[in-house]
């Protein structure tokens, strides 16, 4: 990496960007997602700024609680990340949002 190039978001604040879009995508409050998921409201605001790791049964609680699967999340995330909408300090919400849309996964034989 140059120094002039932008740094990549660490993956826990990419994911709890991700997360938080799907959240307010539904029209959802924290304590909603909290209740839903079993995750207390504190830990899923610090997952959402990208101060918490996140393991993977509290992945799975909150990505169910979005009414998404775990690999529609990570596939969510990583393509974020590829496409830069998930900056650190900022992001392309009308990328972002569309980027939220129905996952398909397809897998070459």
């Amino acid at each position: 990496m140059t120094s002039s190039s932008t740094p990549r978001p660490l993956w826990r604040e990419a994911l709890g960007r991700t997360l938080r879009l799907r959240r307010t995508d539904l029209g959802l409050t924290l304590g909603q997602v909290s209740r839903r998921s079993g995750v207390s409201t504190q830990f899923l605001s610090e997952v959402e700024r990208g101060l918490k790791d996140p393991s993977s049964e509290v992945i799975e609680a909150v990505t169910i609680a979005l009414g998404l699967e775990v690999p529609d999340v990570l596939v969510l995330t990583s393509n974020g990340m590829r496409r830069g909408f998930l900056r650190a300090g900022g992001r392309d919400e009308t990328t972002a949002r569309s980027a939220m849309g129905r996952v398909e996964l397809s897998l070459a034989a």
